[in-house]
C-alpha cells in the first residue's frame, strides 16, 4: 500500500500512462542530451509516472531509481517497464525521506512535470532535498508547466524566476532555460525546460569534516573517536539511521557507545596514550571496572551478537560508561566552526536493564538515547568514508605520536597502525555452510546464481557483495552457489540483471534457511542483521519474533545496497553465469 494519496493520478493511472507512453523519451527530452554526463552513472527520476523517462535513461546507460508516490502510476510503470535496472520507490517531494535514507547520490536527476504539484511554501525544502541527492558536478533537470491548471489534479503556478532564485541561493549554475510547446498538442500549455549544475560539494559537509578532523582544538583523541564512530555507523550500519527531520539523522546512542568501545579496545590494549599526560587507561572516564571485565575481541562489539552472564553485565555497563563520556566530553565540545552549537546533538534515554542476557539489537541500543547527525554530514560519511577514514586515522596517529614523544616513549609505528585498524569481520561462512549442508540431507538445494542442483561436492558459499569491497558476513549476504560459479564471480559485484534473475532463488534460500528456521537465535540474527545493515522502511515493516518481516522488502533493500556500492565504489560488475 502506498503511503501517499495522489488525487487525480491513482484513479486515472491507466489512462494517463497510455497518454504519456504515446510519446518517446527523446521526443520529449531530446533537449537534455548536451547536459547528460558523458560517463553514465546513476540517474534519479522524481515523479516517474508511467516509467517512460526512467526507461529512456536506462536505455542510455544509467542505473535508474524511479520515485513515484501514486500507487496506481507506480503499478503501471512497473508493469510497462519491468527492467531490473529500474528500482522503484514509493516517495514524494518535498521530503523524499525514504530515498534520502538510502544514502544514494546521483549523476543526473530529472524532475519532469512535477514542480507544479509542489506547493510554493514547500518548494525551498523540496529544492534542498533534490540538491542533497546530487553528486558534485551533477545535473538537475526540471520542466515547469505553464498554463491553466488541470482541475482534476492539485496544481500551483510555477515560474522560471522563482526557480532561478532558488538556484542563486544555493550557488547552482543554470545551464539552460527555454520555453517549448506541449508535445501532447495542448495549445494552452507550454513547458519551461531548465538544466542546472552543482559545481562542487554544495552541502559544505567536506569542509566541515576537514575542520573537525584537522583544525578543531583537541585535548585528547575523544573528538576523533566520536567522529570515527559515527563514520563507521554511516558506512556499515546505515540501516540503524532514522530520518528525524529535514536536517538530521537519528542514530542509537548505544550504538555510538558500542563502536566507541570497538575503536578504543585495541588502542588501549596496545598501551597507546589517548591524552597528553596519561599513560595507559589512566584518566579515561569511560574505562571503569566493567571495562576491565570485558574479555571480548573488538569484533564482538557489533549488532546481532548475544551475550549472557557476567559478559552481558560488563558490556552493558561499559556501553553506559562510554555513552556518559561521549555526552559529557566530545559531543559537548565538538561544535560548528565559530559557534558553540554542538555538531552532534544528544538526547539521553533510560537504558534497558540487563540481567542474565543481552542482545545487541536496535531497541536496546536506542534505549540509551539518540544522537542527531546533520543530514548533509551523514550523507558525506556514508558516501565517502573510504576517503574520510584515512584522514581520521592519520590525525589520530599524529596525536598519539605527540603524546608518546612528550612522555619520552618510543613505539614502533607499525604497532600503532595495527591498533588503529577497524576490526573487520572474520571471513567466516561456516555457520551458513553448516545450515546448507544439513538442508541438503533432506531437501534439494540449488545454486542461487545458476539454478543448478547442488551436491556436497559442488556447494560453496558466496558473499553476494564482494568481500574485498565490502566485508560483511551477515546471513542475508551469504548464498549457496556452485563452486565454479563462485570462482567465476570472484570479487565482482552482481549486476542488477544478475540480482533480478536470481531473486526468487535468493528469497527461497532466505525463507528455508532463516525465516522458517527452527533455531530462534538464527532467525532473530538474520532479521537483526538485515535491519541494521540494509535500509528498510520501519514504518511499513512489522517485525515479530516468529515471522519477521517480508523477505521481498529485504530483497528490495539489497538491490538498493547494490546500486550504492556500484555508485560509490565503482566495483566491476558480473552479469551472472553464462
Amino acid at each position: 500500500m502506498s503511503r501517499h494519496s495522489v488525487p487525480g493520478y491513482d484513479d486515472q493511472a491507466e489512462k494517463l500512462a497510455e497518454r504519456y507512453e504515446s510519446l518517446d523519451f527523446l521526443e520529449v527530452h531530446g533537449w537534455l542530451l548536451p547536459f547528460l554526463p558523458e560517463v553514465r552513472g546513476s540517474a534519479l527520476d522524481v515523479g516517474a509516472g508511467s516509467g517512460r523517462d526512467a526507461q529512456g535513461l536506462l536505455d542510455m546507460g544509467f542505473d535508474v531509481v524511479a520515485v513515484e508516490p501514486s500507487s496506481g502510476m507506480r503499478k503501471e510503470g512497473m508493469r510497462r517497464h519491468p527492467d531490473s535496472g529500474i528500482l522503484w520507490v514509493d516517495d514524494a517531494l518535498p521530503g523524499l525521506d525514504q530515498l534520502v535514507r538510502q544514502g544514494l547520490s546521483f549523476d543526473f536527476v530529472l524532475s519532469s512535470a512535477v514542480w507544479m504539484h509542489v506547493s510554493p511554501e514547500d518548494r525551498p525544502r523540496a529544492f534542498r532535498k533534490l540538491l542533497s541527492l546530487l553528486k558534485p558536478g551533477a545535473v538537475l533537470a526540471m520542466t515547469l508547466r505553464q498554463g491553466p491548471p488541470d482541475h482534476t489534479r492539485p496544481m500551483y503556478d510555477s515560474s522560471l524566476p522563482e526557480l532561478e532564485k532558488l538556484a542563486r541561493i544555493h550557488g547552482i549554475s543554470v545551464l539552460h532555460a527555454s520555453v517549448e510547446p506541449d508535445r501532447l498538442g495542448r495549445s494552452e500549455v507550454t513547458w519551461i525546460h531548465v538544466a542546472m549544475r552543482v559545481p562542487d560539494d554544495e552541502t559544505g559537509a567536506l569542509p566541515l569534516l576537514r575542520h573537525a578532523i584537522l583544525k578543531s582544538d583537541k585535548s585528547s583523541t575523544y573528538k576523533l573517536g566520536l567522529l570515527r564512530s559515527v563514520a563507521r555507523i554511516a558506512d556499515c550500519s546505515q540501516g540503524m539511521g532514522r530520518i528525524r527531520n529535514d536536517e538530521a539523522i537519528s542514530v542509537p546512542l548505544g550504538l555510538v557507545g558500542l563502536f566507541w568501545i570497538r575503536l578504543y579496545k585495541p588502542l588501549l590494549s596496545a598501551g597507546l596514550p589517548q591524552t597528553p599526560n596519561n599513560r595507559g587507561t589512566q584518566g579515561l572516564g569511560f574505562v571503569r571496572d566493567a571495562w576491565h571485565r570485558l574479555n571480548l575481541s573488538p569484533f564482538d562489539f557489533r549488532p546481532g551478537m548475544r551475550f549472557s552472564g557476567n559478559e552481558a553485565l560488563a558490556l552493558h555497563r561499559s556501553i553506559q560508561d562510554a555513552v556518559d563520556t561521549i555526552v559529557k566530553m566530545p559531543a559537548n565540545y565538538m561544535t560548528f566552526p565559530g559557534t558553540k552549537d554542538p555538531l552532534f546533538k544528544v538526547r539521553k534515554g533510560r537504558a534497558k536493564a540487563v540481567s542474565a542476557a543481552l542482545l545487541l539489537e536496535e531497541p536496546y541500543l536506542r534505549s540509551f538515547g539518540e544522537m542527531l547527525v546533520p543530514l548533509h554530514l551523514w550523507n558525506a560519511l556514508a558516501r565517502y568514508d573510504a576517503w574520510i577514514e584515512p584522514a581520521l586515522q592519520s590525525e589520530w596517529m599524529r596525536l598519539m605520536q605527540g603524546y608518546l614523544d612528550r612522555m619520552g616513549i618510543e613505539r614502533n609505528p607499525r604497532d600503532m597502525l595495527e591498533a588503529m585498524k577497524w576490526s573487520e569481520p572474520r571471513r567466516d561462512v561456516s555457520t551458513v555452510k553448516d545450515i546448507a549442508q544439513r538442508f541438503l540431507e533432506h531437501n534439494p538445494l540449488f545454486c542461487v546464481w545458476s539454478g543448478k542442483k547442488l551436491t556436497r561436492e559442488t556447494i560453496d558459499i558466496d558473499h553476494c557483495f564482494p568481500w574485498a569491497a565490502w566485508p560483511c558476513d551477515d546471513l542475508w549476504n551469504l548464498f549457496p552457489t556452485n563452486v565454479r560459479v563462485n570462482r567465476n564471480k570472484s570479487d565482482k559485484l552482481p549486476s542488477s540483471k544478475a540480482i533480478f534473475d536470481a531473486g526468487d532463488r535468493i528469497m527461497e534460500w532466505w525463507r528455508s534457511a532463516f525465516s522458517t528456521s527452527e533455531s530462534a537465535p538464527i532467525r532473530k540474527r538474520f532479521y537483526i542483521e538485515a535491519q541494521g545493515t540494509l535500509v528498510l522502511d520501519p514504518d511499513r515493516i512489522q517485525v515479530s519474533e516468529d515471522v519477521g518481516f517480508p523477505l521481498e522488502r529485504i530483497f528490495d533493500a539489497l538491490s538498493f545496497k547494490r546500486l550504492s556500492l556500484k555508485t560509490d565504489q565503482g566495483i566491476e560488475e558480473w552479469d551472472g553465469p553464462h
